[in-house]
């Protein structure tokens, strides 16, 4: 397991429904602690600091752990659009793009 944020009082959803966002990348194995660190701090950062963002969370596979999921829960689609504007989130793009070697991401519903 790479990270885990949950906020303590969750808010309900409103009328819209839930914003969510699930990310599969390939890290490179030798930034595999260097990312994890990174994602680690803009997990919790943002589940604490982002209002309407839920949840937000990074799985590895067991036997791949260079491969990562990424889960992300807003209470709607405009808080996700203010989160990836947000100084922690594009430090944390800066700092790992190049140890990212494949990302690919959904909205889900």
């Amino acid at each position: 397991m790479v990270t885990t944020s949950l906020p303590e009082n969750a808010p309900a959803a409103n009328k819209q429904g839930p914003y969510v966002r699930v990310g599969e990348l390939e890290v490179e194995p030798t930034q595999l602690e260097n990312f994890k660190a990174a994602a680690k701090e803009v997990d919790e950062s943002s589940v604490r600091a982002d209002p309407g963002c839920l949840v937000l969370y990074a799985v590895s596979e067991k036997d791949n752990p260079s491969h990562i999921r990424v889960f992300e829960i807003y209470r709607d689609a405009d808080p996700y659009k203010t989160h990836v504007h947000t100084a922690r989130f594009l430090k944390f793009r800066g700092m790992t793009d190049t140890m990212v070697k494949s990302r690919n991401r959904a909205t889900v519903v």
